[in-house]
């Protein structure tokens, strides 16, 4: 298992060739902020070349739990300490999209004293669906957050013929809204 830092990648199917199915987990430490907790969103975002969202029906979250083709999908019941998990068929992600963008944003009723700096923690991970054994993690994305309301986790994304995956870590103040604009979802 290797830590990552924001901005490091690895080579998932490089390193592991028959590497078909993985699962992205998302676990994150609330304290006593409970209603912070409850209204957390992890969602994956399926996105052409251009790093834009492909249709509205590429948007997986908790009201649309699956791509339209099935290859990504959101795991109703989290396992192995993960709050959320989205699961990602490699060999089944169609052609056009060239990322698997993972992110957790407050939803939208939250009061507005609420961000994601209150967190004291936020990791993100890779297990191979086989096994569910841990291939990567991330450090702790919370340090250094302070008004942000929405995090752009990581990524899993196409190279050169194989698949990668990559921290991220970027906030964003204006919540969902500050992604949708950035990915072109509409919302």
């Amino acid at each position: 298992m290797a830590t990552m830092k924001r901005g490091s990648n690895v080579a998932l199917t490089r390193e592991i060739p028959d590497l078909n199915h993985i699962v992205v987990g998302v676990s994150w430490n609330a304290g006593a902020e409970r209603v912070l907790e409850y209204n957390l969103v992890v969602a994956g975002l399926l996105c052409n070349a251009s790093s834009k969202v492909l249709s509205e029906s590429h948007f997986v979250f908790f009201n649309q739990l699956s791509s339209p083709e099935l290859s990504v999908h959101q795991l109703e019941t989290a396992l192995g300490g993960d709050k959320e998990q989205i699961e990602i068929d490699l060999a089944d992600v169609p052609d056009e999209v060239e990322r698997v963008v993972v992110v957790m944003y407050l939803n939208d009723g939250t009061a507005p004293r609420r961000t994601l700096g209150q967190l004291r923690d936020i990791t993100v991970r890779v297990l191979d669906a086989r096994g569910n054994t841990e291939l990567v993690r991330s450090e702790n994305l919370a340090v250094g957050l302070a008004a942000e309301t929405a995090l752009v986790l990581g990524e899993v994304y196409r190279h050169t013929g194989d698949w990668k995956f990559k921290v991220i870590g970027d906030g964003y103040a204006a919540g969902i809204a500050g992604i949708a604009a950035d990915y072109g979802l509409p919302l």
